[in-house]
């Protein structure tokens, strides 16, 4: 578990994290978002202890990580943005070399790099020189390197920067499996789009504050303005948007590309105004196919904080 309470970062004169609180239980995947200078970094590196904070608590896995630095670093796992790889090395070799760095016996480190490796599909990549991956495998050969010693917690700081779709999908399911183990994991990232596709909770930085921590759902709550809906008719399209448009409590409709399609904001977040606008669709003689929540996107959720915790 990671438990950050008040945490302050300065940099001389200038203040990069003010009075952040975090937490992340075990079999979460917690993404921190927030532009560039935000302070997702300094907060990262102050969890993993490569900076140390003007005041605050950061307790990792019951640990506290001021008192108790190497302790708490036994069971954190901290992927930087653009980790280096020694390219004259194999794979498996630059592996075993952060094996017997992070003291795993020598009896089990040929096993435990061989498990790394196909944890994240490089096994047949083992011998090769490191220097000769894509991108996108290089990013899966650090992460093999920080999940050698089994950390509790992970901290991973733009994982996905630079990678092809493809990369990027594996990684995600590579981070849902780490989270199911158990393991805490806070990520960084600026693809928003991506990011509620495998995290559970979100942290929105901004200026340095912790603007809004939450799971998805809650902060999709906090944040409503209305009831978001994608309704689809099997025909008579071209009238559905006209009808929507004089329905009472409907604030928007916007057509999408499929003519028999539309986009609907409803001023109420009531279940029971939703049934009855399915109802009044139904009655009216429209044959609806298919009536469902929009899901707002972590970009929608931003740019909503970001106006009206911020301005």
């Amino acid at each position: 578990m990671i438990d950050v309470s008040e945490l302050r970062i300065d940099y001389d004169d200038f203040c990069a994290v003010r009075d952040v609180s975090l937490k992340v239980n075990a079999g979460e995947v917690c993404g921190l978002i927030g532009p560039n200078g935000a302070g997702k970094t300094s907060i990262m590196r102050a969890i993993v202890g490569l900076l140390e904070p003007t005041y605050g608590s950061i307790r990792i896995a019951g640990i506290d990580a001021r008192e108790q630095p190497d302790d708490a670093q036994k069971v954190i796992g901290f992927m930087p943005d653009f980790a280096p790889v020694y390219e004259d090395l194999k794979c498996w070799e630059f592996l075993d070399v952060f094996a017997a760095a992070y003291k795993i016996p020598k009896s089990i480190r040929a096993r435990r790099v061989d498990e790394e490796l196909a944890r994240v599909s490089l096994t047949e990549k083992r011998d090769v020189p490191a220097g000769t991956l894509s991108r996108g495998m290089r990013q899966r050969l650090t992460l093999a390197k920080t999940l050698l010693p089994d950390p509790k917690v992970l901290l991973l700081d733009e994982p996905a920067s630079g990678l092809d779709p493809n990369a990027r999908i594996e990684l995600k399911q590579i981070i849902r499996v780490l989270a199911s183990e158990g393991k805490s994991v806070l990520v960084s990232s600026h693809i928003l789009s991506e990011m509620s596709e495998f995290c559970t909770s979100v942290a929105i930085m901004e200026k340095g504050r912790m603007v809004v921590h939450g799971t998805i759902a809650e902060v999709q709550a906090r944040f409503a303005e209305g009831t978001d809906l994608l309704i689809q008719v099997l025909d008579r399209g071209e009238e559905l948007a006209s009808w929507l448009n004089a329905y009472e409590g409907v604030t928007l409709v916007t057509p999408e590309s499929d003519p028999r399609s539309v986009h609907v904001k409803l001023t109420s977040t009531e279940d029971s105004d939703v049934a009855d606008l399915l109802a009044e669709l139904c009655s009216a003689g429209f044959r609806v196919i298919s009536f469902a929540p929009r899901r707002v996107g972590l970009e929608d959720l931003f740019l909503k904080v970001g106006a009206r915790e911020v301005s």
